[in-house]
């Protein structure tokens, strides 16, 4: 970039014209338009946000500054990154001890991160688990369902899933790769979803007052709409206490006692996962995706 710029210059004096630089190499992108009224993704949604991790050369929470309590086969590396450096699982998780901002106040949310993951015919991908102590699955759940298609296939079922405390229960939202006729005729609708081994930018988002429960994967929704409305009106997401993230895998598998043989660490990368207390609408996903997609 400064040897670009130098040649710029000499080129400017030659011609008989000096320009005056905005910014510097080191702007981040703050000298280019803005995304949706953003100018980095920092900026999408930024009230709420709860939590926040860019696994630049670690597993810090950086909101908080909470580091994992234990920790499995990750590494950092800028390697094969979105932005800055990108975690790499095998059979690996990040396990951290509980976050104030992270608890059953959630009543909405957002969850979104890059994921590179591949089907692999025997375990699941999990990306995010707000783990609880009284079962192996957490109060919000964010994966992929790898164990379930052939290790061959590069459409991945990307899916939530949420434990209430309330008459809500559980519930959950995924894509449908296929559909049957009969099923296409009653509303259900395909979404292949061929991301298999590729960079991917997922995200769930369930809001507590339509309750509407939706994935969106690359800027688009693509949960089965048949099954984005959950529960009823009036029934409330409510949590089990005590609750602590982890990254990676289901808590019974950071706390050393999987219940089954698919019960693993994941194998992947993650990048820029972040948390909201609110669900984010359809345009600031988008927003979001463009913004991370161009490194801002």
């Amino acid at each position: 970039m400064k040897t670009i710029k130098i040649f710029a210059y000499a080129l400017a004096i030659t011609s008989g014209f000096v320009f005056t630089s905005c910014g510097s190499d080191d702007s981040g992108g703050n000298d280019l338009p803005p995304i949706g009224g953003y100018n980095s993704a920092d900026e999408v949604g930024q009230a709420n946000l709860v939590a926040y991790w860019s696994f630049d050369g670690n597993g810090k929470e950086e909101l908080s500054g909470t580091n994992p309590s234990t920790s499995a086969n990750v590494t950092f590396s800028d390697a094969d990154a979105v932005k800055g450096d990108a975690a790499s699982f095998n059979l690996g998780y990040l396990n951290y001890p509980t976050i104030a901002s992270l608890s059953n106040t959630l009543g909405s949310f957002t969850v979104s991160t890059w994921v590179k993951v591949a089907n692999n015919g025997s375990n699941a991908s999990v990306f995010f688990s707000l783990a609880r102590e009284t079962d192996w699955s957490g109060n919000i759940n964010f994966m992929a369902e790898t164990g379930w298609q052939p290790a061959t296939s590069d459409s991945l079922t990307v899916k939530g899933w949420i434990n209430s405390t309330s008459d809500l229960g559980g519930q959950d939202t995924r894509n449908t790769i296929k559909v049957s006729a009969e099923d296409a005729a009653t509303g259900h609708v395909a979404f292949p979803n061929k991301v298999g081994g590729q960079w991917a930018h997922a995200v769930l988002t369930y809001d507590g007052t339509t309750r509407m429960f939706r994935v969106y994967v690359n800027g688009v929704k693509i949960s089965n709409p048949k099954w984005e409305e959950r529960g009823a009106a009036g029934q409330m997401l409510t949590f089990n206490n005590p609750v602590h993230p982890v990254i990676g895998a289901f808590g019974s598998t950071a706390s050393g006692s999987p219940i089954d043989t698919w019960d693993k660490g994941l194998i992947g990368k993650l990048d820029e996962m972040r948390v909201w207390k609110v669900a984010l609408s359809q345009a600031d996903i988008g927003f979001l995706y463009q913004l991370e997609s161009a490194g801002r």
